[in-house]
């Protein structure tokens, strides 16, 4: 058995470090609107994400570069040159949508593996089989595929490498391939620049066209306000039984336009699920406990384990997205002997250690404050004074401030450190 792939987002360069700290294998990103994320997008330069995919090889991981928009006629010079362009960066995949592109690819970059989107909708071995001839060579299945037909498109086709979404936002159309951002805002999803409107409230009303009458509807409180809004997807509890398929070759996070938090916890506790799955550990409620912390709008485990007609909790008609129940403190420098301030710092106040995959951390205590491990077997650090990098002394720190603080002891490169937010902070907003 072949040991499963942990895919996760790099929505800029910062964030596919994290990722890599924290137990992604590889990491996915794009630069320009060729990609569907294209705010994300533009945090990478050409030479960011040449950087990015130099400091993966350096770690011995991959990155896989996103062209998976959907061009018009207009658009198809500058793709060619768009796709030369990544070829040059040397990334590990390029990730494409159009099976027009996927041509273009196999012409302009024939030495770089070709990765099919999951906007290509792939849901059974005969479309499988067809991109195959094309020289496609791993299938980003659609969302709304079941597990049990994705063992059918291994058998037909063992040498196609299957990928798989195990986390994140979820459309409510079918596979993304929605119009309503197009309709009311003039941003089209399929070109990369989807405006959310199926996260907005919706106030319902009915016409009457024979006497030109509008009547507000009253909706029960809680129930179809959000009315498009999808819950997050989150398959951590089915990791197991993705693994024990043997028909799965990567499991995929969504999310280059999350925070660095997000990235962190996501590629940590997935990392966790799948190596305690290797080492017969697996215990999914830890894991959920890890990632109920990132905000979320409610989570589904979707539709691999149940068909969509069984599912009836995928849908959140209360709220857009709730806070999650931690916040980012600050996040550790490069130095490793300083941290920046992400939301606010007080002294004498526990904060939670959150360090990369692996780390070692070395206890303290001195004048300015103690590294120190908990009953709970976690490691804190507690500040007795706010220095900054040139000695000056706060009172406190707040998210803003471009001041490194001093901490007192060494902890890893990109630890972030969590507080828990308090009930009414941590409730939907």
């Amino acid at each position: 058995m072949n040991k499963i792939e942990l895919l996760s987002p790099a929505g800029n360069l910062e964030k596919l470090k994290i990722a890599f700290a924290y137990g992604a294998d590889a990491v996915y990103g794009g630069v320009s609107h060729f990609s569907l994320r294209i705010r994300s997008g533009k945090e990478f330069t050409f030479e960011s994400f040449k950087e990015g995919i130099d400091y993966a090889h350096s770690l011995g991981k991959k990155v896989y570069a996103t062209i998976n928009g959907f061009p018009f006629n207009s658009q198809i010079d500058l793709l060619k040159k768009h796709i030369v362009q990544m070829a040059e960066l040397k990334p590990d995949a390029l990730i494409v949508a159009a099976p027009g592109v996927v041509k273009l690819c196999r012409e302009l970059a024939p030495d770089i593996p070709i990765h099919l989107s999951t906007q290509a909708n792939v849901m059974n071995y005969l479309d499988a089989q067809v991109y195959y001839d094309m020289g496609v060579r791993r299938i980003i299945a659609a969302r709304e595929i079941s597990l049990k037909d994705i063992k059918e498109i291994k058998k037909q086709l063992p040498d196609m490498e299957i990928e798989i979404f195990v986390h994140g936002s979820m459309c409510f159309a079918y596979s993304g391939r929605c119009l309503v951002s197009a309709v009311q805002m003039g941003r089209v999803p399929n070109r990369g620049s989807c405006a959310n409107d199926c996260r907005f409230q919706y106030t319902l009303y009915a016409a009457n066209e024979d006497h030109g009458t509008l009547f507000r509807l009253e909706e029960e409180p809680g129930v179809g306000t959000y009315i498009f809004n999808a819950k997050d997807m989150n398959l951590a509890s089915h990791v197991d039984e993705i693994l024990a398929s043997d028909a799965v070759d990567s499991i995929k996070i969504e999310g280059r336009t999350k925070s660095p938090y997000y990235a962190a916890v996501t590629a940590y506790t997935y990392r966790q699920a799948i190596d305690d799955y290797y080492n017969n550990a697996f215990d999914a409620s830890k894991y959920q406990q890890e990632l109920a912390t990132t905000k979320n709008r409610g989570f589904t485990d979707a539709y691999l384990i149940h068909r969509p007609f069984d599912k009836m909790d995928s849908q959140n008609h209360d709220y857009a997205l709730s806070k999650g129940s931690f916040e980012v403190s600050g996040l550790v420098t490069e130095d490793e002997m300083h941290f920046m301030c992400k939301y606010k710092t007080y002294p004498n106040e526990a904060i939670e250690i959150f360090a990369p995959l692996n780390s070692e951390i070395e206890t303290c205590d001195n004048e300015i404050g103690s590294i120190f491990q908990g009953e709970d077997g976690k490691y804190y650090v507690k500040f007795k004074k706010i220095l900054t990098e040139t000695n000056k002394e706060l009172e406190s720190v707040h998210s803003g401030n471009t001041n490194k603080i001093q901490l007192p002891g060494k902890l890893p490169y990109l630890t972030m450190l969590r507080v828990e937010n308090d009930e009414e902070e941590a409730c939907c907003n």
